[in-house]
């Protein structure tokens, strides 16, 4: 007659244990605090140069501004990004852009270069400078090391030079820059535009989650 107490006890232990490991789980990963917002009708008009963008026009528009030379950046490209294109991009639910930042001259010598692979091999000459970004972003002398970095994308030493010589390109690239400082009066990098709602500073695939559910499609 006392097992059956006990089983209750013991059924209520669980299902008590069940809701308060859920309930961590939710406390675990909170949406960030935004640092202010935006119209974002016009933070999403074309700049000067085509987008770097990926995934179905119709997702939630998700703009990342980053910097080569920030090691921020080039963790989010590493550790977060790969499993964000496949949960949220590649799933047509985010539209997302990236957009150069150039916090120095040496960031915008290496947005020129991968822009000179051609526009829709861009974003993957980006991933690659971030993979690399030790050998060529925290060197005395960076300009031959950046060019090394280039060639699995198929630039050639000479290619580069040349391409290094695109003033037109450089300026667009720093109009890019200076646009994101004059609309979304951005501080560091990397930085991302969600739904009018500006977050400074590198995101967890978590807190994205937590920011990007309340808005997809599911």
């Amino acid at each position: 007659m006392a097992f059956a107490p006990l089983r209750a006890l013991a059924a209520a232990s669980i299902l008590a244990a069940a809701a308060l490991s859920a309930g961590v789980a939710l406390a675990a990963a909170p949406a960030p605090q935004s640092d202010g917002t935006v119209d974002m009708a016009k933070v999403m008009k074309p700049g000067p140069l085509p987008e770097l963008a990926m995934g179905d026009a119709a997702g939630v528009p998700v703009i990342e501004y980053g910097s080569l030379t920030c090691p921020h950046c080039a963790v989010f490209a590493r550790d977060v990004f790969p499993q964000l294109k496949k949960d949220y991009i590649d799933t047509g639910k985010v539209r997302f852009i990236f957009r150069e930042f150039s916090r120095n001259p040496l960031d915008v010598a290496a947005f020129v270069l991968a822009r000179c692979v051609g526009d829709e091999k861009t974003y993957a000459a980006i991933e690659l400078l971030f993979s690399a970004q030790d050998k060529w972003a925290f060197v005395d002398k960076p300009l031959e090391p950046l060019i090394a970095a280039m060639r699995p994308a198929g630039l050639t030493h000479d290619q580069a030079m040349a391409c290094l010589k695109d003033q037109a390109k450089a300026d667009a690239i720093v109009a890019i820059g200076k646009r994101a400082n004059d609309e979304i009066k951005l501080t560091g990098t990397p930085t991302f535009v969600i739904d009018g709602k500006v977050y400074g500073g590198e995101l967890t695939l978590d807190q994205l989650k937590a920011v990007l559910d309340p808005l997809v499609k599911k």
